[in-house]
């Protein structure tokens, strides 16, 4: 049905959960957050070899999914921001981030289902974090 992107880094993804949490239209939606390295200003494209393989794919079974889905894209940084051992969410209590690209579902403060950097470009994983929350 529909997709809506929004983009966040460490510096605004609390804000941009707060935005979409305080937001009542987004209740009956599906949140995820999709956790991802930046693009290389060189190549245009993610130092993340995983990256580039695992986001066509989610994008697309996210928006063949018959409901509202939001996803927040959260960059991470260039690979040495990221590979820093107190990076932001390889620390906070609620991600424990080990790789990207790591795809969680959201649901209201907590994460509800994860697929680590070498599940995430499986649509027969991401199928059933789209299932209804219990």
């Amino acid at each position: 049905m529909t997709l809506k992107k929004l983009d966040a880094n460490p510096s605004t993804l609390e804000s941009v959960l707060e935005q979409l949490k305080s937001d009542e239209t987004n209740r009956s939606k599906i949140n995820f957050i999709l956790f991802l390295a930046d693009n290389d200003p060189t190549t245009g494209q993610s130092w993340c070899p995983d990256c580039v393989r695992a986001e066509p794919v989610i994008y697309k079974t996210l928006e063949e999914f018959p409901e509202e889905v939001n996803l927040i894209r959260a960059y991470a940084g260039d690979r040495p921001t990221w590979r820093a051992p107190a990076h932001p969410w390889r620390v906070d209590p609620r991600f424990k981030l080990t790789g990207v690209p790591t795809l969680v579902r959201w649901d209201g403060d907590s994460v509800k289902g994860r697929l680590e950097d070498h599940q995430a470009h499986l649509p027969h994983l991401i199928l059933p974090l789209l299932a209804p929350s219990t």
